[in-house]
């Protein structure tokens, strides 16, 4: 062999061998699993974080778009699964249930679903029977709570619009819990579903056609992609809207009453870890969040006309002036 080709030889294998490390090395790191990646996987990010793990560095994190569409939510957990990863974390009954079909034995991290038992991803919160564990938002059971703080800062209240999306087997239980509801406080249900984001200002429309008197909504990934829009329209027609979480307020939404998103989603980064470490999803019992918090902006009371009960403002946990 010539001395050149000897030279040129064993450059090429100085460059090749680094990058083949990297790739071993990488292939052994532990690998999360993410659908639909938004703003809000900051916070699970941050706990994990808080672990000990970081991004690139001691975990991988393999994420596929949805879009927030139901007919994609399948492939992307089919993809994920087949990867494969060692969790897959997902947000929302219908990621939930996509990630559900695509595998039974990838362990699955759900988080701030309504209602686990309803939605059919556990039998039992205490100890889940399948690969699916993870934490509630208990948005079904508060339902009534909420539109009792409507009907006590809203002079007159006698329609209220729910929207829902009705591919959401969570958001059904929530609109099983309105029927219910609304009829022993007085009130008139317009229900207004919502599938896609193209659907969301017809929906608008047929819903003012019914005259509202206020306005509620869930946590579910498609209607949080529109939140903004969603804030903004409640505003410019002066409709008083009850939201699921804080969050939603702090971006200018009127009330709110419930747990945080954000820590439902720091949680969940601890039983990422757990598995991550080889425990089994069936003995981590879902866990159910333990503090509601009443939050009231009163920069979008004032912007709306609607003036709060001081009585209402003196129990919030949170007033955002």
């Amino acid at each position: 062999m010539k001395r050149r080709e000897f030279i040129t030889l064993i450059g090429g294998g100085a460059v090749a061998w680094p990058l083949a490390a990297k790739a071993q090395q990488a292939a052994k790191l532990p690998t999360i699993g993410i659908i639909d990646d938004e703003p809000v996987w900051d916070h699970f990010r941050q706990g994990l974080r808080d672990l000990g793990y970081v991004e690139r560095e001691n975990v991988l994190i393999e994420y596929r778009s949805a879009g927030g569409r139901s007919d994609r939510l399948t492939q992307a957990a089919l993809e994920l699964a087949s990867l494969p990863v060692n969790v897959i974390v997902t947000y929302g009954s219908p990621a939930t249930r996509a990630a559900r079909q695509a595998t039974s034995t990838v362990p699955i991290v759900m988080l701030a679903i309504g209602d686990p038992v309803r939605a059919g991803f556990a039998t039992n919160l205490a100890r889940p029977d399948r690969n699916i564990t993870g934490n509630t938002i208990l948005g079904p059971d508060l339902i009534g709570k909420r539109l009792e703080v409507l009907k006590d800062c809203v002079p007159g209240l006698a329609r209220v619009a729910f929207l829902w999306n009705p591919d959401n087997d969570s958001n059904l239980a929530f609109l099983e819990e309105l029927i219910i509801a609304v009829p022993a406080l007085g009130l008139q249900l317009i229900s207004v579903p919502m599938r896609t984001s193209e659907a969301l200002e017809p929906a608008f429309a047929a819903m003012m056609q019914r005259k509202p008197n206020a306005f509620a909504t869930t946590n579910d990934l498609l209607i949080q992609r529109h939140i903004g829009e969603i804030i903004g329209f409640m505003e410019k027609h002066r409709l008083p809207a009850m939201y699921q979480t804080k969050e939603n307020v702090k971006a200018g939404g009127l009330m709110s009453y419930g747990t945080s998103l954000s820590d439902l989603f720091r949680r969940g980064a601890w039983y990422a870890s757990r598995i991550l470490q080889g425990a089994r999803p069936a003995d981590l019992p879902i866990e159910q969040p333990t503090k509601f918090e009443l939050t009231i902006n009163l920069k979008t009371a004032k912007a709306i006309g609607l003036e709060m009960p001081p009585t209402l403002l003196s129990v919030a946990d949170e007033v955002i002036e």
